[in-house]
């Protein structure tokens, strides 16, 4: 994460959103790229168009809520990147039956975090009322993901504006265009600090040292994580006389596939990551996985603070937790033991680590 986001240029993603056969959309699209193509480039702005005919979304098919993050298709994934990259959209939509095009509505629900603390502005085109009943259903729902839609709009009539499927450009309309991009990215700009930090899912949770924001991971925190998850574990790979461990030899790939099963958080201080954890269950427990708190903050207490946080995190039917460490991580073992964990002999269990479980307490029914 740059320390100083509102130095880097600002990047509009111009979503097209019709995918049917003869569609006006990427015309009308490049012709306003085009024609706000001057005013981007005096500004330091950057407009990249998605086709959502060549992106190629199925209906929504994820597991997960796309609140978690958690995300178990490439094309999912590949989305999420893309969307999460830009500051600000320019949606190109028609109107079909006073709504919205089902492609649109599809890529909106895809995601969540990555389109937060967003602005959005709307060209739309179409015959009597030029796509604007469309635009007017779109905001119900970028609303509701919290983007912003600006005031400035542009509002295509096809008969008036375009000829054989393409635009009739004019010093008017070609200003329409500059005039929105100019509003989208001065809104973009100054909502970028509220995306200086990822916004955290835990609400009034206090951490051991000052400046912690206890979140759970997005896809833009994993390469990041990997450096973090490498730097802790050499420390393991030192007690255990190994270097033969599953998070040292782990890449950037399997990282994001691991997000299909475990649902992990990051800690991050004053913007910095300095701890993780990830959990998911399996049958009747709730297994925690790869605890790790930067070396130079260990002894602070994060670690147990982020432990008794996943904990809390378990599924109703979870009945005992479950962790593994290297058979020479003492300072690990100590660490689990004092937080109620317990040496458990299991099957699976690796021969060079260690098993421990930890009995959920019941919770109180009041009657």
């Amino acid at each position: 994460m740059s320390s100083n986001p509102s130095a880097s240029p600002l990047h509009v993603l111009v979503i097209v959103a019709s995918t049917r056969p003869g569609r006006l959309g990427p015309a009308i699209a490049d012709w306003f790229v085009q024609a706000a193509l001057p005013a981007a480039s005096s500004t330091g702005v950057t407009l990249d168009i998605a086709d959502l005919a060549d992106i190629g979304l199925p209906l929504l098919d994820e597991p997960e809520h796309p609140s978690s993050g958690v995300y178990a298709h490439e094309h999912t994934r590949a989305w999420s990147r893309r969307v999460a990259a830009a500051d600000a959209f320019v949606v190109v939509t028609p109107e079909y039956n006073y709504a919205m095009p089902a492609a649109l509505k599809n890529a909106f629900d895809f995601l969540y975090h990555e389109w937060a603390w967003k602005p959005v502005a709307f060209v739309s085109y179409g015959n009597t009322s030029a796509g604007t009943r469309s635009v007017q259903m779109a905001k119900q729902v970028v609303t509701t993901l919290k983007m912003m839609p600006i005031g400035a709009t542009v509002a295509l009539r096809i008969a008036e504006s375009t000829s054989n499927g393409r635009v009739l450009r004019s010093a008017g309309l070609d200003e329409t265009a500059r005039r929105m991009l100019l509003e989208l990215t001065r809104v973009a700009s100054a909502m970028r600090p509220l995306r200086t930090e990822p916004e955290s899912d835990v609400i009034g949770l206090t951490g051991p040292v000052d400046g912690l924001r206890l979140t759970t991971a997005q896809p833009d925190d994993l390469a990041e994580l990997l450096v973090l998850q490498r730097c802790c574990w050499v420390q393991e790979a030192i007690a255990n006389d190994t270097l033969d461990l599953a998070p040292l030899r782990e890449t950037l790939d399997e990282l994001r596939e691991s997000m299909s099963t475990w649902q992990p958080w990051c800690v991050r201080r004053h913007g910095r990551l300095v701890a993780a954890v990830r959990a998911r269950a399996q049958e009747r427990a709730w297994l925690i996985g790869r605890l790790m708190v930067t070396p130079d903050q260990a002894g602070s207490g994060i670690g147990t603070w982020l432990l008794r946080h996943v904990e809390q995190q378990a599924p109703q039917e979870a009945e005992h937790y479950e962790l593994f460490t290297g058979r020479r991580s003492t300072r690990n073992i100590k660490l689990y033991e004092r937080a109620g964990y317990a040496l458990t002999p299991g099957e699976g269990t690796p021969h060079d680590a260690v098993r421990l479980t930890k009995q959920r307490h019941p919770v109180a029914c009041v009657g």
